[in-house]
């Protein structure tokens, strides 16, 4: 993976001619790493490839996954675009602030996705509840749609004009847990928290689950604070007289 440069995600994408588009947008603003999740009409897509003017390099190298967790399992932020914030606590930028923000990131080593969602019903809940910071792009009121194309135009425009300044000086997090590390974690918590009854209304779990799993993941520990309280988590539950 290019050094000091964000990774394009597009999950579930349905159209060959749009992943084409994207890679265009991707290549006009110095973006090289192109993940998809699960396209609907399979791949390589031709159609994509007579869109991708410029852009092989991004299409002959796009790596498939089968969802998002496994897209998003070495990278440490993740940036969903969306119109709609579903009322969770997270961050909401709009793309200049974002792009200053993830400049900062990847300029200290930090490795950052940036997220799209299908063309007509953009990211489902679970898989925009994997990513930390929202992007909205403000519109006029009465047309907010954004076809897939133009978002990643509008936001690759904002990464190129980081590409002059200096980045921010931010903490060294070149060491903060990939997120395959955070799902590991996240099982085994939830794991205990089932087994103690903790979600005692079945209905209520969801939203519950999710601003627990916010809360903990706003921490930015790294891959060995992880692993201490992950042996805390253990030591707890091994003394908790429910498991025996």
């Amino acid at each position: 993976m290019p050094n000091h440069l964000p990774i394009v995600i597009l999950v579930r994408p349905q159209m060959g001619e749009n992943i084409g588009a994207v890679a265009r947008a991707m290549s006009n603003f110095g973006i090289k790493s192109l993940r998809l999740v699960a396209p609907r009409d399979g791949w390589p897509n031709p159609k994509a490839a007579e869109m991708a003017a410029g852009a092989e390099a991004q299409i002959e190298n796009a790596e498939i996954f089968p969802d998002l967790a496994s897209a998003s399992a070495d990278l440490q932020w993740l940036y969903a675009t969306t119109a709609r914030t579903r009322h969770m606590e997270k961050q909401v930028l709009v793309p200049k602030a974002a792009m200053e923000q993830l400049h900062g990131q990847v300029s200290g080593g930090g490795k950052v996705g940036l997220v799209f969602g299908p063309e007509r019903s953009g990211l489902d809940n679970e898989d925009i509840n994997r990513c930390d910071t929202f992007i909205t792009i403000p519109t006029a009121p009465e047309n907010t749609s954004l076809n897939l194309a133009q978002s990643a135009v509008i936001l690759g425009y904002e990464w190129w004009q980081q590409q002059a300044k200096p980045a921010p000086i931010i903490r060294d997090i070149s060491e903060i847990a990939p997120r395959e590390e955070w799902d590991g974690m996240f099982s085994q918590l939830e794991g205990y928290l089932d087994a103690s009854d903790y979600f005692r209304a079945a209905e209520k779990k969801p939203i519950m689950w999710q601003n627990v799993r916010n809360m903990l993941h706003r921490s930015g520990m790294t891959a060995q604070e992880l692993r201490t309280f992950r042996g805390m988590l253990r030591s707890l539950w091994d003394k908790n007289p429910l498991k025996h």
